[in-house]
């Protein structure tokens, strides 16, 4: 997965969920798209440990 695509979709539509979507987080994602973003704390969240998470999903591929 790429680290700025990620980063640019999680900016633009985190409360959307749509960088969980392209990660293949689609629970996640869905959740996200019905809370706006697990009411934005899930976005703050998400902020902080994406680098961690694309790494591991990477790790996966």
């Amino acid at each position: 997965y790429n680290y700025n695509l990620a980063w640019i979709f999680l900016t633009f539509l985190g409360v959307l969920g749509i960088h969980r979507f392209y990660m293949g987080k689609w629970l996640t994602g869905l959740i996200y798209l019905l809370t706006g973003g697990l009411f934005l704390v899930g976005v703050l969240y998400d902020f902080w440990t994406l680098n961690e998470q694309i790494s591991e999903r990477n790790r996966w591929e």
